[in-house]
Order: C-alpha cells, then structure tokens, then sequence
C-alpha cells in the first residue's frame, strides 16, 4: 500500500518535470506546423524587405570592393529570379520564409540535424550563380558561419538528449512514488535532464547572439539584411531550464524523505513501533501467590504439600486463610 505522504512528496518533481518537457516539446516543434503558436518561437529572424545593394555598388577600388559589388549583383540575381523572400525566421529543425504579410507560408521539412545555410537558401552557391562565394564572402561572415554551422549541429544533439532524459525522467519517476531506491534512479535522470538543457539553452542563447552580431555587421550597412532575435523562443527554453533544475533538486529531495512504506507493511517501522506500543496489553505471567503474602494470608486451605491424603489433593490452588495463633 502506497504511503499517501510519500505521493504527496513526488507531485511536485514530478509536475516540473512534464513542465520542462512541455517546454523542450514546443522548442522542439517550432517551424513544424502552419501554426502562428509554436512558429513565433524562432531564434532568429533575418528580415531582407529592405535589401539594397547601393551601398556595395557604391564601394570603388581594392578587392574587398569589388568582391562586394559582386556579392551584390548576386544577392540581387537571387532576389529577382530565385524567389528570395522578404522574411526568414530559423527554428531547431528548419526555416520559414514568406513575403508580406503571409507569415509562415513557405517552412521547410523539419531535419532532426540542421542549420541555416543562406548560400544555399538563398541560391548563391557555386552551382546556381558560377561564383565562388568562398572567395567573396568577407572573412568575418565566412567564420561566423563556419561557427555556426557547427555549433548549431551540437545544439540539435543537446536539445533531443534533454528531451529524451526528461521524458525518461517521467516514466522512471513512477517507481519513485515506491520506494526511496526509484527515487534515486529517477535523479540520475532527473540531473542529466537538467544539465543538457541547461546547456541546449546556453548554446542557443550564445550562438544566435553570435550570428546576429556577425550577420548585421557585415549584411545591415551594406544590403540593408537585418537579423534579431525571437524573444518568445528564449523565454521558453529558459523556463523549461528552471523547471528542469528545480525538478532535480526536488528527485534529490524525495531520496532523503517521505519513505514510500505503508505503515501497515509488516517490516516497516512504523509496524514494529506499533507493536512494541501493544506489547504491554499482552499477556504476562504473574507470580504466585498472586501480590504475595498479605497480612495474615500465609496458608492456603487446604494443604498441597507431598504429605496430605490423596484425597485432599486438588487440581487447583485455593484461596488463602489467615493463620492460626
């Protein structure tokens, strides 16, 4: 029988726990439906109505001039042949795109690995232009995205081990409510789900605060490419970090208190403190004569010594009489 204090002492690690992992679940999800709620939680937004390139054209002499006027005249080939939209936002397994007003209406296939590659979005690699953009590209962004190209592959890894150990978190918990041996499997879990979330938010905060900075600086002056970030996504993450780290701190908690036994378990403490409370009612030899000699009460009756007569032998002792002065 499950001790209603020990249920009690597993709701709220266990209430946190499938917080956090509605949390990771819909960072998880962004750019995956037709769906304003769950494609607003972008981590970055790369807004290209404004894109010019009057400022490169406007750029004279040396090879970084020049290699942004060509830079130009291929981001402008691209906008006006390749269906390059206004607006892109960028989510953990893919990418939205859309003019106007007619938000989300180009996503991409969610991948469970991915990054945002603008050459290749964008139609500016060697196969579609000719150009080796490599070469093109300043050296500033061509890190920033080597950076991000990576890191960004690690964040996706992170993010789905957090998502599996939470999840893994709830289905251990339920042996918690047992005993204090689940709830000390169910913390194991419980830390690693808190440290990989921790660290997919930490990754994603630090990469896409890289890659804005990197982007407007060498694609804002000169094209008019703004990028920012997607507040609400961050907000998520890094709520579902707080209930995440408090979850655990709460499945280490469980370990310590609140044993799972029922009192009425024959081998619980409460069960041998209960008995050793009856053991006084029990029954208990008394001596004999029963109180001892009272007053003038020495003899009994009748006599049981050895020497009496078989026939004032009795099978039972009788009451005692006052002696005879």
């Amino acid at each position: 029988m499950v001790n209603g204090g020990r249920v009690a002492c597993i709701f709220t690690p266990f209430a946190l726990t499938i917080a956090a992992l509605v949390c990771l679940v819909l960072v998880f999800l962004g750019g995956s439906f037709s769906s304003s709620t769950v494609n607003e939680l972008y981590f970055a937004k790369l807004d290209l109505k404004n894109f010019t390139t009057a400022a490169s054209a406007n750029l004279a002499g040396g090879s970084s001039g020049s290699n942004l006027t060509v830079l130009g005249g291929a981001l402008e080939a691209a906008k006006q042949q390749l269906d390059m939209k206004d607006y892109y936002t960028i989510y953990l397994r893919g990418y939205c795109g859309w003019n106007g007003d007619d938000k989300y209406s180009n996503c991409s296939s969610p991948k469970a690995i991915f990054w945002f590659d603008p050459i290749t979005i964008w139609g500016l690699d060697s196969n579609t232009t000719g150009l080796d953009l490599d070469e093109l590209l300043p050296q500033e962004l061509r890190t920033g995205l080597s950076t991000y190209e990576k890191v960004s592959k690690a964040m996706s890894v992170v993010y789905i081990i957090a998502i599996a150990a939470t999840a893994l978190t709830i289905v251990v918990g339920i042996s918690a409510i047992f005993s204090r041996w689940g709830s000390l499997v169910t913390t194991i879990f419980a830390a690693a789900s808190g440290i990989f979330t921790l660290g997919g938010s930490i990754i994603a905060t630090a990469l896409f605060a890289t890659l804005k900075g990197v982007l407007n600086n060498e694609l804002e002056d000169d094209y008019g490419i703004h990028t920012s970030f997607g507040n609400k996504v961050y907000v998520t993450t890094w709520i579902g970090t707080a209930f995440a780290v408090s979850a655990g701190f709460f499945w280490l908690l469980s370990v310590c208190c609140c044993s799972g036994r029922s009192p009425y378990n024959p081998g619980s403490k409460d069960a041998r403190r209960t008995r050793a409370e009856k053991t006084p009612y029990t029954y208990e030899r008394v001596g004999s004569p029963y109180m001892g000699p009272q007053g003038g009460q020495a003899v009994p009756l009748t006599n049981m010594g050895h020497g009496a007569p078989s026939s004032q032998r009795q099978t039972a002792y009788e009451p005692f009489r006052p002696q005879q002065h």
